[in-house]
């Protein structure tokens, strides 16, 4: 995210305040989203990232202010630390295919997707969109959730940024880290459809640290979500 009912209740708030999962390539990363930044109407919540998420590296000299100018050379990258964008040219120098710019587009519109997913409790989707381990994670909240008999009524009203984190290739696997920062209108019920948690009135702030990765070597072009975090 004081019986059992009490703990569950801590975890399903800090579960909205956190907010995570995957994406797909296929169908949304690596083309440009046709809808970025306007307000998204439905269901939205996020289980808070598990202890076995690695948290992104944050800076640590110089090189990791944000660049004034795109990476010279054949491609433009998204404005992004010297650091970022020498990963996302090793990248390009594995996967020639490879569109930052669309990828980040992808990526806002898959940080949607994802959310969506989770708060309806569509694990078929999920399982799409995630990793093995990130995926169980997500299906256990879920379970503990309609144990307890409980829904979540969520709005993601906007995502307000996202940034490049990180970026590089170590074969055969690539991998981005981004950070979303988004306002978020949650609410949770019991199961007598009664508010025990949040408000749609009052949106908080979410900052999520997620991590997609690719085996480039593979047929398949579904980039998974591998991590989460807060950020």
């Amino acid at each position: 995210m004081n019986g059992p009912v009490g703990v569950t209740v801590e975890i399903v708030i800090l579960a909205m305040i956190a907010a995570f999962l995957g994406l797909r390539l296929y169908s949304v990363l690596g083309r440009r989203a046709e809808h970025e930044e306007e307000p998204i109407q439905g269901r939205f919540d996020g289980p808070a990232a598990g202890e076995h998420t690695p948290r992104a590296p944050a800076p640590q000299n110089n090189e990791d202010r944000p660049a004034l100018q795109p990476y010279p050379g054949s491609r433009d990258f998204p404005a992004a630390t010297p650091r970022v964008e020498r990963g996302l040219r090793e990248i390009v120098g594995a996967d020639r295919r490879f569109d930052a710019f669309a990828f980040m587009d992808g990526a806002r519109a898959a940080y949607r997707m994802v959310l969506e997913a989770f708060w309806k409790g569509d694990k078929e989707e999920l399982r799409h969109l995630c990793d093995a381990e990130v995926y169980e994670s997500f299906a256990g909240a879920i379970d503990a959730r309609e144990a307890a008999g409980e829904t979540l009524d969520n709005r993601l009203v906007r995502i307000e940024e996202t940034t490049m984190v990180s970026a590089g290739y170590e074969a055969p696997m690539a991998r981005i880290t981004i950070r979303f920062r988004a306002d978020i209108a949650a609410v949770t019920r019991d199961a007598d459809g009664n508010v025990i948690a949040g408000s749609l009135d009052d949106a908080i702030e979410a900052n999520d640290v997620w991590t997609f990765a690719r085996n480039i070597n593979s047929a398949d072009p579904d980039w998974l979500l591998e991590a989460t975090d807060e950020g």
